[in-house]
């Protein structure tokens, strides 16, 4: 390329070199050093034009590979961002039924003490029936042993017909 742009160069300085023909804009140059000029440029014209096509071609392949690493890029960007997405979705859904599982614990839980309690407590007052008549019994049989003993006291003292009646009858 640099070869071109010294040629044009050179083309330039001949021109600008040339004599002025008088009263007017054109000039005098010597044909045989301007055409050898244009050649040498023409033959270093194909080179560089395909110089520049592989450039082209290179920029070509070079932005085709960049879009093709950039859609990669992009798929494994998609890809991490569905991943996590659903990671968090299944973090949530687990969440949930944790809660739900625990809440549903915890109302069972609270049914079942009550159901204890409502069977202590029943238990408790059968029990109270019980022993309530458990001592009455005990106390009735206590009050039947004591008027025995006073009866059998009683009859062991000696009393006099007229005393005996005087005396209240125990219970």
């Amino acid at each position: 390329m640099d070869e071109v742009h010294s040629k044009l160069a050179e083309i330039t300085q001949l021109v600008d070199g040339a004599r002025a023909m008088p009263m007017s804009a054109s000039c005098v140059v010597n044909r045989a050093d301007l055409l050898a000029l244009l050649a040498d440029l023409e033959a270093l014209l194909p080179a560089t034009i395909s110089q520049a096509q592989e450039v082209l071609g290179d920029k070509e392949s070079v932005v085709e590979e960049g879009r093709r690493e950039a859609e990669k890029i992009v798929a494994a960007a998609r890809a991490e961002r569905r991943r996590l997405v659903e990671a968090s979705e299944v973090h949530q859904d687990a969440t949930s039924e944790a809660e739900r599982m625990l809440a549903e614990a915890r109302q069972s839980a609270d049914a079942m003490r009550v159901e204890v309690e409502d069977y202590v407590d029943a238990k408790l007052a059968n029990f109270e029936i019980v022993l309530t008549k458990t001592l009455s019994a005990v106390e009735r049989g206590r009050q039947k042993l004591s008027g025995r003993h006073e009866l059998e006291a009683l009859d062991e003292q000696p009393q006099e017909p007229d005393s005996f009646l005087e005396e209240p009858l125990p219970r």
